[in-house]
């Protein structure tokens, strides 16, 4: 059996094994990564052996801790990075390189159809019917974008979106608010095998998405990481929140994972105080006093069009894992236009949690 997991801000590490009686045997960790001395990796890979191979993650990390010499020193490598590898192995997930991806990045479409057609072709790679797929939006107005069970009355002030034109929806996932306006948001998805985050718990699975767009930032200039759950940051604050939905296939099997990031390029922090509901706690649980300081826009950062920020980052996902253009089917249109007649756009969804 066969893993790779990349270290998030680290390198990659892989690990070959079989199972033998039900504990693992001749494993071999290997990887790009630095660890002194080299006794350390005989150490590693005699702590693996045997273990029961039903052993979790952090099973498997204690036992690594345990074995390691005294004054071992990692770089680019963590015990947990060792044990999610191995678990991946176990789990016989696939790899961002196991995948012919393909981009969809089309003209402005209202907030409903955003959130339909992430629905629509979740399901379909799911289904096996198309390939995994990076989406890039556009969006033709502005929109508060609600989670899936967020209260609607606490997030939106409803006279302060209909003041300023602002349509309020709701996704199929979980996490906070998002106010977008056309030209000062970035928002992307990426639709995915759930075979690609086998072994990951779901915190992982953020990092492990997420981990390509750090790249792409990094060529650009902006030393970002992942900040648990679901955030990507910077030394000057947040720039982007992510959200995902599990869906399974047709008949129970193999699903998908929908995961979707929502980046700040430009944002009227006014406006969007006048929209939301931002209580103190949440301001609190960021460490700030204002909204204005929660959200770093990028484009003050990178100091490039957000044309151009966009195309570095589908640029930078290409020379990783390839990237064929792409478009929504005619098929997978329409069913989007009907949920958006039949769930997006109706109270009996938006105010499903009132």
């Amino acid at each position: 059996m066969h893993g790779e997991y990349k270290v998030p801000g680290g390198k990659l590490v892989v690990v070959d094994l079989d199972v033998e009686g039900g504990a693992l045997r001749n494993t071999r960790v290997a990887g790009d990564f630095f660890l002194e001395p080299d006794e350390a990796l005989d150490a590693i890979n005699g702590a693996l052996n045997g273990a029961p191979a039903d052993t979790d993650a952090p099973g498997l990390a204690a036992r690594i801790d345990a074995a390691l010499p005294e004054g071992t020193v990692m770089y680019g490598l963590t015990s947990d990075g060792i044990g999610i590898a191995v678990r991946r192995a176990l789990a016989h997930a696939t790899d961002w390189t196991d995948y012919d991806w393909q981009l969809i990045h089309e003209g402005p479409q209202p907030p409903a159809l955003h959130m339909a057609l992430d629905e629509v072709l979740t399901q379909e790679v799911a289904a096996g019917r198309r390939p995994p797929t990076l989406r890039v939006w556009e969006w033709a107005s502005p929109s508060v974008i609600i989670g899936s069970f967020q209260s609607l009355a606490n997030e939106v002030d409803p006279e302060g979106a209909a003041r300023h034109g602002i349509d309020v929806v709701r996704r199929i996932s979980g996490g906070g608010a998002m106010f977008v306006e056309p030209g000062n948001t970035i928002t992307y998805s990426l639709s995915v095998p759930d075979a690609l985050v086998q072994g990951l718990s779901f915190q992982d699975s953020y990092a492990y998405l997420d981990d390509w767009v750090l790249g792409a930032l990094a060529d650009m200039g902006i030393k970002a990481w992942y900040q648990p759950l679901n955030d990507i940051a910077t030394d000057a604050g947040k720039i982007a929140g992510a959200a995902q939905k599990r869906t399974v296939a047709p008949g129970g099997g193999p699903g998908a994972v929908l995961h979707h990031v929502t980046m700040s390029y430009d944002i009227d922090a006014d406006k969007m105080l006048e929209v939301l509901r931002i209580g103190k706690e949440k301001l609190s649980d960021k460490g700030t006093r204002s909204a204005k300081k929660r959200v770093d826009p990028l484009r003050r950062q990178t100091g490039l069009p957000r044309e151009a920020v966009i195309e570095r980052m589908i640029d930078s996902f290409r020379g990783r894992y390839g990237l064929a253009e792409g478009k929504v089917t005619e098929e997978e249109m329409a069913r989007a236009k009907q949920l958006v007649r039949t769930k997006f756009t109706t109270a009996e969804w938006t105010a499903r949690v009132p």
